[in-house]
């Protein structure tokens, strides 16, 4: 019996999905009679999520082929265009939230950072005018002494 169902591809944690006509005996991601299509689940961006060959999907289930219920949903999806722009627009979502918290996270670390830089240019500061005091302080009876030679 001839079955329409999903091949698995892609790297690891980066699936991507062949959508074939294969015998029902056969495993996964062995041989295949024909692709009729793909499925990206990560895609991001301006990448195509799903792609399917009608005409020969059509042909495959006059010819009495069974579909997997995961394609099924896949086909009314791209059938549908309401059910995909929904898809998008949650995944526009998605990713609009966790751009603004990267934003967040990348405004705390230049705060910190700043602050950070500051005080080590007040602690500078505070060391250079301890230190100018000291000088002065150290010069002054000397020149004091001086002042008193040169006077006699």
């Amino acid at each position: 019996m001839v079955k329409i169902r999903l091949a698995r591809g892609g790297a690891k944690k980066k699936p991507f999905y062949s959508i074939v006509a294969t015998d029902s005996r056969k495993r996964r991601d062995s041989g295949y009679i024909e692709r009729l299509g793909y499925f990206n689940p990560v895609a991001r961006g301006q990448e195509v999520r799903l792609t399917l060959e009608e005409e020969r999907l059509e042909y495959w289930e006059s010819k009495g082929a069974q579909i997997s219920d995961r394609v099924k949903q896949l086909i009314k999806e791209f059938k549908d265009p309401a059910i995909r722009e929904k898809r998008v627009a949650e995944q526009d979502a998605r990713v609009a939230a966790v751009a603004t918290k990267l934003a967040a996270e990348a405004k705390a670390k230049a705060d910190e950072e700043a602050k950070a830089e500051a005080e080590a240019k007040a602690a500078e500061e505070a060391e250079a005018k301890a230190a100018a005091t000291e000088e002065t302080a150290e010069e002054s009876p000397a020149e004091t002494a001086e002042e008193e030679k040169a006077a006699e």
